[in-house]
């Protein structure tokens, strides 16, 4: 009963064109199939130099259409009301410093400048969570539905919630990541940067999108993936924490600071796990299952993300469908699977290619050899 009702107020974009907004996103997800594909079979046909420079160029490309679409879909959703200026704003000015960052590393990056260029980026994004913390605090702590005699916002256990997550990622990353190569090269950098717009621009092409959000797309988490497969599980979590900040961007549903870091950059660092088994050499013949076993641990972390997220943040959707907070939360949040169902599909013809997973596995090695 509650998923036929929650089925029948999810937005169809592939096929929904009754508004200049909806057709835009319909452009967005056939442009970017196309896109993808082209790139992919660029990537996979090209040899040598050539390669190189296809990437080069496929990085700034993707991150330039990514940020394009990223600001386009912001401003259209702010013109058409559907996000408060305290909460557009600091995105909007978080998203440039991404991408700005993004730009000026690919040219320069000495120690300055990073260090230089993170201090922006961090402080963007904590002036982004103190508006966010403004918001809930003027619009939504006494607001009578967020809040009630049936529901409420459990702050403690949100923030509760959002560190441990934060330490156990982090600690993972690490743990799984002993081995690989500390800090970002300009391959790495130039990857995460092609794989990350890759895996935001794929995020348009949704089959569906759920009311309070949350979206089944093509196999937009397989590049962030991919990364972490080829470059370990470190830079891995970096990589999807970005990721994570630019959904926020997307199609932001956001009501409290530490909601907004355990569905967004805490969710998708977590895909950053995927590459945990791809250094097993037990299952080295066998790199489907050397994806598969990553990308379902990863999405499990994800899940559980999002399901804390529910249930401290959005019992009032729970009481209003008479169901209790937790089985509300992990019925809803059940859409992850068809998500990365679809990713790991996908992948694991991908990781059948041999040439593909040779150019996968080349990376660590070479990396292990310069530890040496």
């Amino acid at each position: 009963m509650y998923l036929n009702s929650l089925l029948s107020d999810t937005v169809w974009y592939p096929v929904l064109f009754d508004s200049p907004l909806n057709i835009a996103r319909g452009i967005a997800f056939w442009l970017t199939i196309v896109l993808a594909v082209g790139f992919a079979l660029g990537a996979l046909l090209l040899k040598g130099d050539g390669r190189k420079k296809f990437l080069r160029s496929g990085m700034f490309g993707a991150v330039g259409y990514a940020c394009a679409l990223a600001l386009m879909f912001l401003i259209w959703t702010f013109i058409d009301d559907g996000i408060v200026a305290m909460l557009f704003v600091p995105l909007l000015i978080l998203i440039v410093a991404i991408a700005a960052s993004t730009a000026v590393l690919a040219f320069n990056r000495t120690k300055n400048v990073v260090i230089a260029l993170g201090c922006v980026v961090g402080a963007a994004a904590l002036a982004t969570l103190i508006c966010m913390g403004v918001f809930y605090a003027q619009n939504i702590a006494d607001d009578g539905y967020y809040n009630s005699s049936i529901a409420s916002v459990n702050q403690i256990v949100l923030y509760i919630s959002a560190a441990a997550l934060i330490v156990v990622i982090v600690a993972l990353g690490f743990l799984l990541g002993t081995g690989d190569k500390k800090g970002f090269d300009s391959k790495s950098i130039a990857y995460a940067g092609v794989c990350i717009a890759m895996s935001f621009a794929l995020s348009y092409v949704r089959f569906f999108k759920l009311p309070q959000g949350g979206s089944v797309t093509l196999a937009s988490l397989l590049p962030l993936m991919i990364y972490s497969c080829m470059f370990g599980t470190r830079k891995g979590v970096f990589a999807g924490l970005i990721y994570g900040v630019l959904q926020a961007v997307q199609d932001p549903y956001i009501i409290h600071p530490a909601q907004f870091l355990l569905d967004y950059p805490i969710a998708f660092a977590a895909i950053g796990l995927a590459g945990a088994f791809f250094k097993v050499k037990k299952l080295d013949k066998l790199p489907q299952v050397q994806f598969a076993l990553g990308a379902v641990c990863a999405s499990a972390l994800r899940y559980l993300s999002h399901v804390l997220s529910g249930v401290f943040a959005f019992s009032a959707y729970a009481a209003e469908e008479g169901m209790g907070a937790w089985v509300y939360s992990l019925a809803y949040n059940s859409f992850v699977f068809a998500d990365i169902a679809i990713a790991i599909a996908v992948g694991i013809i991908v990781f059948s290619s041999k040439s593909f997973v040779k150019e996968v596995k080349k990376v660590r090695p070479a990396e292990k050899k310069e530890e040496e």
